[in-house]
């Protein structure tokens, strides 16, 4: 029996609404469209060729973007609202827009929103090491209700010993 798929317009929203400070001290929310398809591949092609360049140092096969394509890298990921969002907000919450709408155009929404919610900063998108070690080694409910403590080693260090009476006493060898 073959899938029955739900239409795209039931539950895939074409906007991303981020509320953002404006420079008159108001929050205004921002609803930033879904990009043309052609653009979306764009920003797809220009963060692949960035991570690879990041990772491994190489340069891409080809220019990926001339000039005047680089510096409106966020228009492609703004839209529409690029001007008004440029004219509006100070430049840390521009960047900060523009990098969300890049996370939602290439993830989805719900990646989209750790990244805003971060502020930005990557040490906050994933769970440190201590908070990982901690999720892996939770004990079980079995485990935390077991209150038995295990008997200690005996290989000679109890307190009571022969041997430790007779040092204890003064006795010579």
């Amino acid at each position: 029996m073959a899938a029955q798929f739900e239409a795209l317009e039931d539950f895939l929203d074409d906007y991303l609404k981020l509320p953002v400070l404006c420079k008159d001290g108001q929050t205004r929310v921002f609803s930033i469209p879904s990009p043309p398809a052609e653009d979306g591949l764009r920003v797809d092609t220009i963060t692949k060729a960035a991570a690879k360049l990041f990772l491994d140092g190489t340069e891409p096969d080809q220019e990926v973007l001339d000039d005047a394509e680089e510096r409106d890298l966020f228009r492609l990921v703004l839209g529409d609202v690029h001007d008004d969002m440029l004219a509006q907000v100070k430049w840390s919450r521009f960047r900060h827009a523009a990098m969300t709408a890049m996370v939602w155009v290439l993830n989805d929404r719900d990646t989209a929103a750790k990244f805003w919610g971060s502020g930005g900063d990557p040490s906050l998108l994933a769970p440190n090491r201590a908070g990982r070690r901690q999720q892996r080694s939770a004990p079980s409910a079995s485990a935390a209700a077991n209150t038995t403590r295990s008997r200690g080693s005996t290989s000679g260090t109890r307190a009571g010993s022969r041997q430790r009476r007779r040092r204890g006493n003064g006795a010579s060898g």
